[in-house]
């Protein structure tokens, strides 16, 4: 579950709240019963490409099978007859 920030607009007090995705924001300080609002914060760590993911390195059918060519039989030499 998310954690989110939340500030007081009117004590200014600060405080953290974990929540699932489906609950409703806090409104309400829990000091001064002031109203509050969200914080939003950049993100710490940002993941781009491939690799980062455990299906990322995964393939779902076995590594095809090497194939291995067959040289050319070498080209005969006239005879000088």
């Amino acid at each position: 579950m998310p954690t989110y920030q939340y500030a007081c607009n009117a004590c200014g007090h600060e405080f953290e709240l974990v929540q699932s995705f489906t609950e409703d924001a806090i409104r309400i300080c829990p000091e001064c019963q002031g109203e509050v609002r969200k914080v939003y914060s950049n993100v710490g760590v940002v993941f781009k490409g491939s690799g980062f993911y455990k299906t990322d390195s995964r393939t779902n059918s076995p590594a095809p099978a090497k194939v291995e060519t067959a040289k050319p039989a070498p080209t005969p030499t006239p005879s000088a007859d």
